[in-house]
């Protein structure tokens, strides 16, 4: 397998070359083709992890679920991941630093009956903050963890164990994980809230715990890993539960930890009731040959199942949240998750934070440019569209990073200029209207015409450029 792997990016690397290589007399030709199709597009979103706990002030809360979901000037987001926090703020023991890293949770010691029981009045920054986010457009919300409940662990703590690589779980607390995190699904559906989905575990490839307590977290080896999620999978059948298991938040889609891909889909009650894989797209930005090879891998060992990208932020965090290079490294990684591991969604990582797609500073929301390369995505290309395919006539030497969607009768086509310079174009195909919306260093989502279909196009420099055809 090594060997076919190297041969694979010996080949891929040498048609790189060659491509660029080869002298442009012809003009740039982009072209739809909409009989290749590949996946159909499931949505969009973000993450309440780490922020929505700190949002004090209802106005800036409804500001900020406006601006992530609503369709009306706003990113237009569909999935609305909200972290179940596994106690860290409520515990005298916490190790964590960092206050927006420490949660508070439903799960409370009650003094004078020796017992820990249910509090949902609690979170109620978060809660708010979801409710807003429902208000505003959210179709779908994920109930995710970092950790169990620090109760339930073998430290004690929530932000892993006292060794590293060791899972801070034990065996004989996998039933109570599990009714606890059912327990809390169940009260959300209750309410009414669209609860699409539980998430049990995140990234259970890290070491977690040890000298490194940043955050909450718990280390599940595959065979941990798969164990528990079983007996999830298990509950939620014998409950009736209408909502699915998303698992298990890979930290890493690279071959490296692909042990926990083939056990998850090993699994024969695994693989019957999860349709989908849930990865995170770090540690490969920008390598497109290695993220090609995984998503080539999974296609082929797992060709009836779906690959979501259910977090990504850039790490670390090295651009300036405020310059087009953020926004546009930002779009380079959306296109190449769609296209070459053929994610059904995309979920960015915090939304309102540093390293997020927007800030709050003196008491002001920043957008950042991350802000407007998302939404040249979601705002335009909605769930149900189909992924399809997009030819460029300077083949792998081109710098134009693409997508297209198909929806109805309406083409969205997504062009990423990385090029210092202007880039004279020309749109292949049939159509009589189309509306060109651009984000560059000068402007944010600026819509730049709507008129009759024109072939010749000119990409500014270092932009994105989302073009609705029809």
């Amino acid at each position: 397998m090594k060997l076919i792997t190297a041969a694979l990016v010996a080949v891929f690397t040498a048609l790189q070359s060659v491509s660029a290589a080869l002298p442009r007399v012809l003009p740039q030709r982009v072209t739809v083709l909409p009989k290749c199709a590949y996946q159909a597009f499931e949505g969009w979103g973000t993450s309440s992890g780490w922020w929505s706990q700190t949002i004090d002030d209802a106005a800036m809360a409804e500001e900020i679920a406006r601006a992530l979901y609503s369709d009306a000037g706003g990113l237009g987001l569909d999935i609305y991941r909200y972290n179940v926090g596994a106690g860290e703020n409520d515990n005298p023991a916490t190790r964590i630093k960092h206050d927006s890293r420490r949660t508070e949770s439903f799960y409370v010691y009650d003094p004078v009956t020796g017992q820990y029981e249910f509090d949902f009045t609690r979170d109620a920054n978060a809660r708010r903050m979801l409710d807003k986010a429902i208000e505003q457009g959210a179709k779908e919300v994920v109930l995710f963890c970092c950790s169990p409940h620090f109760s339930m662990t073998r430290s004690g703590q929530a932000s892993g164990g006292l060794e590293e690589n060791v899972s801070n779980l034990p065996p004989e607390n996998y039933p109570a994980f599990v009714d606890y995190l059912l327990t809390i699904a169940d009260w959300f559906v209750a309410q009414g809230y669209p609860v699409a989905g539980i998430s049990p575990i995140n990234e259970p490839q890290w070491g977690w715990g040890g000298a490194w307590v940043g955050q909450e977290g718990c280390h599940y080896t595959p065979e941990e890993a798969v164990a528990l999620l079983e007996l999830f999978a298990v509950k939620m059948r014998e409950r009736g539960a209408t909502y699915r298991l998303v698992a298990p938040e890979s930290g890493d889609m690279s071959d490296a930890y692909k042990a926990y891909t083939d056990a998850f889909f090993r699994s024969k009650i695994l693989n019957e009731a999860c349709d989908t894989f849930s990865g995170h797209s770090y540690w490969m930005d920008n390598e497109l040959v290695k993220k090609w090879l995984s998503g080539l891998r999974f296609r082929l060992r797992y060709p009836c199942k779906k690959f979501e990208m259910s977090e990504w932020c850039e790490l670390p965090q090295t651009l300036d949240a405020g310059s087009i290079d953020s926004g546009l490294y930002m779009a380079n990684i959306i296109v190449q998750d769609l296209t070459l591991l053929k994610a059904v969604s995309w979920i960015s990582w915090t939304a309102v934070n540093g390293d997020g797609v927007m800030n709050i500073k003196d008491g002001e929301l920043q957008y950042y440019n991350h802000y407007w390369a998302y939404k040249q995505f979601s705002a335009f290309i909605k769930e149900g569209a189909a992924r399809v395919a997009v030819r460029d006539s300077y083949g792998l030497g081109s710098d134009l990073a693409r997508v297209a969607f198909r929806q109805g009768g309406e083409t969205v086509l997504v062009l990423v200029n990385n090029a210092r310079e202007p880039r004279e174009i020309r749109l292949g195909g049939r159509y009589s209207s189309m509306k060109v919306i651009v984000t560059d260093a000068e402007r944010h989502c600026e819509m730049l015409y709507d008129g009759a279909f024109a072939a010749a196009q000119a990409l500014p420099a270092r932009s994105i450029s989302t073009f609705v055809l029809q």
